[in-house]
């Protein structure tokens, strides 16, 4: 089984756009990036050319010796067997962070020879880009990012014929009721999805199985690699702080505030000893960092908080295997599990934010007041969001933010049905990654 993913149509727009450069695509370990290139080598090209530099030592030091793509692809062919021609082959360069002479080698292959095909997968271009030594061809590459499996991706495999109604009922533009059987039925599939992740691998598992023991045991190893690479690309003198890090991070998701405390990680802490290990986290893609805005003004990045904010999960999955949580009683909804259910709605909203918004994602705090979860700008506005894990959507934060700013358009996750009442939309959890079209 393969789950199909979203990206593979922006991959056909990239190869068919005449002018492509060479592609970068980002994104955290064990998210699908080799599989989802060599897919797209196999149906859209003639053949392809993989290399992994990883591994592939005897062609990593071919690149410290020319740059010319002409003699490049000569010498590809020759150590592959390919017959690599422009325009029918696409190469593909997998961990390019691991031969930054290969990274470099993309201005060429841009300015030389554009009729070649080159997509390159990265999961740390960011942490290896703080190498000493290391450049970056600005310019010369187009970039993608492939984020964990979406719940919009997740249901065709889940309930197909229950992702067709779906689509069906976006399509027709209408803020209607959902019918209370396709509503019943999705939040089914949305608690299922949350307790499962994004993580191909454990998807997998989880529809061949059903078995959340099998499932959480892939959860599990992806974590596990995670940490394996922290002593491979981190100066040694972090790395104990990183694995403090990585091993307390979830501690803060699990305050009701959220809010990323280094004291959490040990009582002396500091920001200057840790702030290296918070960036690496943030450049693997392991963790995303929302920052505090309290004055919301465009653009929202110029007022942010840069000593305030919070740390969620590339991956709602991994986040409830870290935090130990049974998904059993998140599915049925044990009372005992309330505020951790919270968490990881909030980390699955912001995670579809981000995949339809890009990464400036920020929350609003307004003192010990109030606060709101997540804000960000689309078309010139700033759209204010409240996410509520449950039925229950009383809260006076949201409300305190539209008497005092007036925003043009509010949005209130729950599990409730959809619902518009003029400025303010609510929508049901399981609507979030169609978001960019109903708004």
């Amino acid at each position: 089984m393969k789950i199909e993913r979203n990206l593979l149509d922006e991959l056909v727009a990239w190869k068919d756009n005449p002018s492509r450069k060479p592609l970068l695509l980002q994104g955290a370990r064990q998210v699908g990036k080799s599989f989802i290139l060599k897919q797209f080598g196999n149906q859209y090209f003639a053949n392809y050319c993989y290399v992994n530099f990883d591994f592939e030592s005897e062609i990593k030091s071919e690149f410290s010796r020319t740059k010319d793509p002409a003699k490049l692809i000569t010498i590809l062919s020759i150590v592959k067997g390919i017959d690599i021609k422009p325009g029918k082959t696409l190469i593909i360069f997998d961990e390019i962070q691991e031969c930054n002479d290969a990274l470099n080698s993309l201005k060429y292959f841009n300015e030389l020879l554009p009729a070649q095909a080159v997509a390159c997968a990265g999961s740390l271009i960011g942490v290896a880009l703080k190498r000493k030594g290391s450049s970056f061809p600005v310019g010369n590459v187009d970039i993608l990012t492939l984020f964990p499996v979406s719940f919009k991706e997740f249901l065709p495999y889940f309930y197909d014929q229950l992702f067709k109604f779906t689509e069906n009922f976006i399509n027709s533009g209408l803020y209607e009721t959902v019918p209370d059987i396709f509503h019943s039925q999705l939040i089914d599939a949305y608690k299922t999805y949350l307790c499962c992740g994004g993580m191909p691998e454990a998807i997998v598992k989880y529809l061949k199985t059903k078995s959340w023991q099998q499932t959480d045991k892939v959860n599990s190893q992806i974590l596990t690699a995670y940490a394996l690479d922290f002593a491979k690309h981190i100066d040694s003198k972090d790395i104990p702080r990183l694995y403090k890090l990585w091993h307390n991070v979830q501690d803060n998701l699990a305050k009701e505030d959220r809010k990323f405390r280094y004291a959490l990680i040990e009582k002396s802490a500091r920001a200057r000893e840790y702030e290296n290990a918070v960036e690496w986290l943030v450049l693997s893609g392991l963790v995303n960092r929302v920052f505090e805005v309290t004055t919301p003004r465009l653009p929202l990045n110029a007022y942010k908080n840069s000593s305030a904010f919070k740390l969620y999960f590339v991956d709602s999955g991994l986040l409830r295997t870290k935090l130990h949580l049974s998904p059993v009683d998140l599915i049925q909804g044990n009372s005992l599990f309330t505020e951790f259910r919270g968490v990881l709605t909030e980390n699955y909203v912001l995670q579809s934010l981000i995949r339809q918004f890009g990464n400036e994602v920020f929350y609003w705090s307004s003192g010990n007041q109030a606060e709101l979860e997540f804000m960000f700008e689309n078309n010139s506005r700033i759209i204010p969001v409240e996410v509520k894990s449950a039925l229950s959507i009383k809260s006076k934060s949201l409300s305190e933010y539209r008497k005092k700013y007036l925003p043009e358009l509010s949005l209130r996750f729950s599990l409730k049905n959809l619902e518009k009442n003029k400025d303010l939309i609510n929508l049901p959890l399981y609507l979030s990654d169609w978001l960019n079209r109903l708004i």
